[in-house]
């Protein structure tokens, strides 16, 4: 089981043309040094990485679709779960925590009625936790 994985069906219906047309437009070395990449553009096109854009990438570029999900697990920018629209992130570094960022996230799960890491029905936002971000009041 992957990361970031929430009970939602995935559609079948994925578009793959412009996914194939992005990898082609840069001519994709042999190996797996393009995955990168192409895994920010499937996260930026369908705002998470569907299974059948990376099965389709394994077979397109001739690498281990394994491979493909060890580089897109070691990074917590790539989501295997649409996220939303908007990303709502509360720092719970150590000033931030002092200053009461339980507090901020409980008030947002309860407006929002979702908890903390997942996503609104709706899907307009995510709820995240998050370290240090620098921007301390």
């Amino acid at each position: 089981m992957h990361k970031n994985v929430q009970t939602k069906p995935e559609s079948t219906d994925v578009e793959l043309q412009k996914l194939e047309d992005y990898i082609k437009s840069f001519h994709p070395k042999p190996g797996d040094s393009d995955i990168i990449p192409i895994l920010q553009y499937i996260q930026d096109a369908y705002g998470y990485l569907p299974n059948v854009a990376l099965e389709f990438v394994s077979k397109y570029i001739h690498v281990p679709l394994s491979r493909i999900y060890g580089v897109a697990t070691f990074y917590s920018q790539f989501s295997f779960v649409p996220r939303g629209k908007y990303t709502i992130k509360v720092c719970i570094g150590t000033a931030c925590h002092v200053r009461g960022a339980d507090k901020v996230n409980g008030k947002l799960e309860e407006l929002l009625n979702v908890k903390n890491g997942k996503t609104t029905a709706d899907y307009k936002f995510t709820l995240k936790s998050v370290g240090c971000v620098g921007t301390c009041a």
